[in-house]
Parts: C-alpha cells; structure tokens; sequence
C-alpha cells in the first residue's frame, strides 16, 4: 500500500484493565486510567518519539489511550486529536468481563473475523473504520503543495490506540487479506502495552 504519510503506531501504556485481565471497550464500565508503572512506560516512550518529528496525533477515545497520548503529546508540544474510529473493539455482552470469558466465546481467532459477540464487533467491521481513518487522514493531510523532495511532502504521524484495531491496520499497510493478517501477525507479534513502531517503512 502507498501512503502520503509517515505513520507510527503507539499502543495505550499499561493499564488497570491490564492488569486485571479484564476487557474494556466503549461505554467504559469502570475508571480504566492507566497505572503508575504505565505511565512511567510511556514517558521513555515519549523520549524514542523526540527525533522523529511527529506533526499529528491521533488517538482513540478511551481513557487508557487518551492519557497516553496526553503525555507523548505534553513532551512533543502538540495537541492529541480524538478519533473514534481508533477506539478498541467493541466487546459487546463481555465489556467490563475477564478476557478468558471473552476469548473462549469463539472456536479461534479465524471466528472473530465473522463472527459478533452479542452487541460487539468483529474484525471486519473493526477493520473497516481502521481503513476509513486512515484513508481519511492521509487525504487530508498530505502537505500540498509538496516539496520536489518526497520526504519533505509527508507528515509524520502517531497513531495512539489500542492492540487488535492497531494489528488490523497494521495487516491492511501490507496489502495482507485478513485470514493472511491473522497468519502473519499472531498474538505474539502483536503490539505490547506501550510499544511504538513505524507503521509502513516508506520506501
């Protein structure tokens, strides 16, 4: 896939969620801040971001991810824009329940590509408002006129937000169907709590 942009994605810091096992999405059934250890996490994050000329961040609506970008936003001088289409996937009947008892709700990871807990997502229709983001932002962004330079046409972007939405867009960059998404980038090679990457290597 071609961007305009450079992209990187941050994942939310360590949160009470977190560490309880517990699964949270929108409405959030309890305070879900993140903890101390979490906090610190993302302020030496924030250092790893002070080279890399970040013009825009987004973020999803959730605590957890809000004050993550606040603070990465505080150490870079720029104001964080929330974007609901970043939020978490959306638990439905299990929000607010132990991530066992949503796991085991499917047969395998191929099922939640299809498959809806009641009142949630799946990760297509996950997918798709990923897709619609950041289609919209690297429209809408694009410096114009751009330089004769490509690198000086491009925004450097963060992207603050959550693992399955962030592994999603992260398959859709490399022009990966979902099934060849879920292959290629299994649980442990997802996102962890805090961890930032370039989205797509710009060539």
């Amino acid at each position: 896939m071609k961007l305009n942009n450079k992209y990187y994605i941050l994942r939310h810091g360590e949160a009470v969620s977190n560490v309880k096992n517990i699964v949270s999405c929108l409405p959030e059934k309890f305070k879900n801040p993140l903890t101390k250890l979490g906090k610190e996490m993302i302020k030496e994050r924030a250092k790893n971001l002070s080279d890399k000329n970040i013009d825009l961040i987004f973020v999803s609506p959730l605590l957890r991810a809000n004050q993550t970008a606040e603070i990465v936003g505080k150490a870079l001088g720029i104001k964080p824009k929330i974007d609901k289409r970043l939020r978490e996937i959306e638990f439905g009947v299990f929000n607010g329940k132990p991530v066992e008892n949503f796991v085991r709700s499917f047969k395998n990871v191929e099922d939640r590509t299809k498959e809806n807990p009641i009142g949630g997502e799946n990760y297509t229709e996950v997918l798709k408002r990923m897709m619609s983001f950041l289609n919209d932002v690297d429209k809408k962004y694009k410096r114009n006129p751009p330089s004769h330079k490509a690198s000086e046409g491009r925004r450097n972007i963060l992207i603050v937000s959550h693992q399955c939405p962030l592994f999603l867009l992260e398959g859709y960059v490399k022009d990966f169907s979902l099934l060849e998404t879920i292959k290629n980038i299994p649980e442990e090679k997802m996102l962890r709590k805090g961890e930032i990457r370039e989205l797509y290597p710009v060539k």
